[in-house]
C-alpha cells in the first residue's frame, strides 16, 4: 500500500469528499434540504470530516515545533493545513482575541466548480459540513475544543467561524 504524500492530500480530500457526498446524496440521503433526514446526512459528512481532520493534522504537524498559543495554532491552520488541503492559504484571518476566529477563503476550492449558478445553492451545506468537520477535527487533535460553522453569501468565497469552547 502506497503512503499518500502531503502534496497529494488536497486532491485526496477533495476526491474523498466528492465520493462520500455522492454516496449519501445518491443512495442514503434522498431527503430534501429542510427534511430531518437531510440534517442527518449533513451531520454524517461533518463527522467524516472530523475524523479526516484528526488524521491529517497528525501527519502535517509531525515535525512542527510546539505551538505557543491558540493564535499560533490558528495561523498554522490558515497557512500550512489549508495549503496542504486546498493548495492555497486562507485569505484572511480575523479574531476578537476572546476565542472567536473568522477564516475567509475568497476562492474556496470545493465551491468553485458549483459556483456558476444558483441551482447548486441548496447543496452548499453538504460541501461546507465536511470542511467544518476537517477544521474541528484538526483543532481537536491540537487540544482545542471548538464549534465551526460556515457562511456563504456569494460563491465561491466562504467564511468559516471558529468559536473556541472554554470550560
Amino acid at each position: 500500500m502506497r503512503e499518500i504524500s502531503i502534496l497529494d492530500a488536497g486532491v485526496t480530500v477533495e476526491m474523498s469528499f466528492l465520493e462520500k457526498r455522492q454516496g449519501f446524496t445518491g443512495k442514503n440521503c434522498e431527503a430534501e434540504p429542510g427534511d430531518r433526514g437531510h440534517g442527518k446526512c449533513i451531520s454524517t459528512l461533518e463527522g467524516m470530516g472530523f475524523r479526516a481532520g484528526q488524521g491529517l493534522i497528525e501527519r502535517f504537524t509531525k515535525e512542527t515545533p510546539l505551538f505557543k498559543d491558540e493564535l499560533d495554532i490558528m495561523k498554522f491552520i490558515c497557512k500550512e493545513f489549508w495549503t496542504n488541503l486546498f493548495q492555497k492559504q486562507i485569505d484572511n484571518l480575523r479574531t476578537n482575541h476572546r476565542g472567536t476566529y473568522v477564516l475567509q477563503d475568497n476562492r474556496f476550492r470545493l465551491l468553485t466548480p458549483v459556483s456558476s449558478g444558483k441551482q447548486y445553492l441548496e447543496e452548499v451545506p453538504e460541501f461546507l459540513a465536511f470542511t467544518c468537520g476537517l477544521l474541528r477535527g484538526a483543532l481537536s487533535n491540537l487540544g482545542i475544543d471548538s464549534t465551526v460553522t460556515a457562511e456563504v453569501s456569494v460563491m465561491p468565497p466562504c467564511k468559516f467561524h471558529v468559536v473556541i469552547q472554554t470550560s
